[in-house]
């Protein structure tokens, strides 16, 4: 079926798996093990989806495969992988369901758009990361995740009263955050992978400005170095942060004031010129990010150098 069947609430999700209403609107956890029945359809393990939805899939005990976008990934024990709403998903087949612990996690937008949660969801870069790039997990934190996978649960499927809104955003951002936490804990113990990674990345950086892209399409972006680099322009930056102190746009911003300083105190070229060799398409803009870079104008630093 080359169909994508689109989602756009909790309910729906449930009457299209055949599983019992949700106890809840807006937030519901769906077990692998629960998708293995008589009564779903055949021709529902496969299809491909697309949800409202924040997804956060939980796979667990034994590896196997998941449908991601046009792709099919393998997954190992104690692994997450977190989507945005409208990504497309498949449901997997009722084989490679079979023996499964992992559950995932559904939450629709409007569960969080009063609350503070939703002021950070873009401080969680991870919902933007390739599948390719999901979190592992240790033992240990496993059974840390699904400790607080299981109060949410429990919060939301009992009888609501005034506190349970908030009983449940506060355990789904405590959730979030040790996920953060791991993720940071994944990109420190990866090191040495890592600057191989971050060598490759400087390498780039500065062939694309010795090469014509640099006239062609003016300054490099994130998702350039992320597709030269096969990953997520997300976590590409995340996890240059995590090691340099930079993310990419921060590290193009150097290179650029770098070479900048060079050509101003080397040459007499006019602060357009220099603007146009370094791929902006306005000297003002240059202009207006070199000073906020180094506290001065390109005139003023040549003036004092």
């Amino acid at each position: 079926m080359s169909d994508i069947l689109k989602v756009d609430s909790i309910s729906q999700f449930h009457k299209i798996l055949k599983l019992p209403a949700p106890d809840h609107p807006l937030i519901t956890f769906i077990y692998d093990k629960d998708l293995v029945n008589d009564w779903l359809d055949e021709s529902m393990y496969g299809i491909r989806f697309s949800s409202s939805m924040y997804t956060i899939m939980y796979k667990d005990k034994i590896s196997g495969s998941l449908g991601y976008g046009r792709n099919s990934y393998d997954y190992e024990e104690g692994t997450m992988i977190f989507a945005h709403p409208n990504q497309v998903f498949s449901v997997p087949t009722k084989e490679e369901l079979k023996n499964k612990d992992g559950w995932t996690l559904l939450f629709h937008p409007d569960l969080i758009i009063k609350s503070n949660l939703f002021n950070l969801m873009d401080s969680y870069t991870f919902f933007d990361y390739e599948v390719t790039e999901a979190l592992h997990l240790s033992k240990k934190e496993e059974e840390f995740i699904q400790h607080i996978a299981d109060q949410i649960k429990t919060e939301y499927s009992q009888n609501i009263d005034k506190h349970s809104q908030n009983l449940i955003l506060s355990n789904l951002e405590l959730f979030l955050n040790y996920c953060m936490r791991f993720y940071d804990r994944q990109f420190y113990t990866r090191t040495n992978l890592n600057s191989d990674l971050i060598t490759d990345f400087e390498s780039k950086l500065k062939s694309y400005f010795k090469s014509e892209q640099i006239a062609k399409s003016g300054l490099p972006t994130s998702n350039y170095f992320g597709k030269e680099l096969n990953m997520s322009p997300n976590y590409l930056s995340d996890l240059l942060k995590k090691e340099t102190g930079k993310g990419i746009k921060e590290h193009i911003d150097a290179y650029v004031v770098k070479k900048a300083k060079n050509i101003l105190l080397s040459s007499n070229q006019s602060v357009g010129e220099i603007a146009f060799i370094l791929g902006f398409e306005y000297p003002q803009s240059f202009t207006r990010m070199f000073k906020k870079k180094t506290g001065y104008s390109p005139n003023e630093y040549r003036a004092m150098n």
